[in-house]
């Protein structure tokens, strides 16, 4: 399995259940190596096979040597987590800049693309691969729109839903299947980056449940449905937000 954004929040979490569940895990990372090697540290002392690897997944060549490297020393790939995401500073879209543009759907969009149009050419049974699963990491801004904080970051969410319908379809006859969780407010970093750390708590009476997501709970969802249970399941998006 290769987790993209693996180093913290849903992705670390995702990665440590893979590790629980029998996977050999790449961590991909991008400036926080302490963290990422942390966690390819648990795992490895719960005796599964892992590795850390640098890389922008905006980048295709950095996209290439991250799946150079996952096939060089976990073997084939069968499961990949597009988790790797950035949000920005709350802004109205008055105020939004090209540049803030190009960045967030380059990682949100373009990344994930790129890291599943690599998976497909390894798991496709086209392409002599066994097959495999791909779950993207989406979010419930996708059907909310975020309007007056993230529509930038909303948008590329939606987009990541529309991706993983097609794709689904695209590729279902070729032993691959597809599929998206949209995460709620969960407990992660990702609030502190965009300015406001304490978002879930401020936003938490707006939640059915009253309270915002552990990231084992957003990872449980992603790793059923890489799972055999989930064997007839493809293009589907599952919300895990609580209710919102």
């Amino acid at each position: 399995m290769l987790v993209t954004g693996g180093g913290r929040g849903i992705g670390a979490a995702a990665a440590r259940l893979a590790a629980q569940r029998g996977f050999a895990v790449a961590v991909n990372f991008l400036k926080d190596e302490g963290s990422a090697r942390s966690v390819v540290d648990h795992i490895q002392n719960s005796g599964r096979k892992s590795v850390a690897i640098r890389g922008d997944v905006s980048i295709e060549a950095d996209v290439l040597r991250v799946f150079d490297t996952v096939d060089r020393e976990l073997g084939r790939l069968t499961a990949l987590v597009n988790n790797a995401g950035v949000v920005d500073r709350q802004a109205r879209v008055e105020d939004i800049t090209p540049g803030r543009l190009q960045r967030m759907f380059a990682i949100n969009v373009f990344g994930p693309f790129l890291c599943a149009r690599e998976a497909v050419k390894r798991m496709s049974t086209r392409r002599g691969g066994a097959g495999g699963a791909i779950v993207n990491v989406s979010s419930g801004a996708a059907r909310l729109g975020s309007p007056g904080m993230y529509v930038d970051y909303a948008a590329s969410k939606g987009a990541i839903d529309t991706f993983t319908v097609g794709l689904a379809k695209e590729v279902v006859g070729e032993g691959i299947r597809v599929n998206a969780v949209r995460s709620g407010f969960a407990l992660t970093q990702i609030h502190a980056s965009g300015g406001v750390p304490d978002r879930v708590e401020r936003m938490r009476e707006h939640i059915p449940m009253k309270r915002g997501a552990e990231p084992e709970e957003i990872a449980r969802a992603i790793l059923w449905l890489l799972s055999d249970e989930a064997s007839y399941t493809t293009g589907a998006i599952l919300d895990v937000t609580g209710g919102s």
